[in-house]
């Protein structure tokens, strides 16, 4: 019995090249996600659907002015607008990259069944040739009366993946799941 247990736990484990960081970071986030969603948070994709289509009005602009009919010296003034409009653009998508995501790899709704009125925002950091991950849960909006402190732990990523790379999920989703628990336990502190 306990064979067929151990079989179906461990039928997709979930496997990282150890010298890459990013592939690290990227299992361990994907993992934080499936956390977070597990315990009845919504995921928020508006972020990403605004990312989206500034990317998808980025790629129309310069397709607009690589194809247009008419050749260099008679299309220059269109060849400026499409410049300007397409730098324009791609520094509102870098704008709200850098001052709205940073490093999240995750935006919430409020769960169904709760009393507060605000989601989570859950980023991570991994830096290069480090073996230490944070993870920082924190409110969508912390101006809101139902925003609790944001809490946060570093690890060694040691402490979560075996020599073969095999993330151990149980651990991980342990240290996870103390942090949610953390931060839904913990009252926002007047000032």
């Amino acid at each position: 019995m306990q064979d067929k247990n151990s079989e179906s736990a461990n039928k997709n484990p979930k496997k990282a090249n150890l010298l890459d960081h990013h592939s690290i970071k990227h299992i361990l986030d994907e993992s934080v996600t499936e956390i977070v969603t597990s315990r009845g948070y919504v995921e928020d994709v508006r972020m990403s659907n605004i990312r989206l289509f500034l990317g998808t009005i980025i790629i129309v602009i310069a397709l607009f002015a690589q194809f247009y009919k008419k050749k260099f010296p008679e299309n220059r003034d269109f060849l400026i607008l499409c410049i300007v409009l397409y730098i324009v653009f791609n520094g509102l998508l870098q704008l709200i990259i850098y001052t709205k995501e940073k490093n999240a790899i995750l935006f919430t709704y409020p769960p169904a069944d709760s009393f507060t009125s605000t989601g989570l925002v859950v980023s991570s950091q991994l830096p290069r040739f480090s073996d230490m991950y944070t993870l920082v849960i924190a409110s969508a909006d912390p101006k809101s009366i139902s925003a609790n402190q944001p809490v946060k732990f570093t690890k060694s990523v040691t402490q979560w993946f075996t020599k073969d790379g095999i993330l151990v999920e149980g651990l991980f989703w342990k240290d996870v799941e103390a942090l949610i628990n953390e931060y839904q336990k913990e009252p926002k502190k007047s000032k």
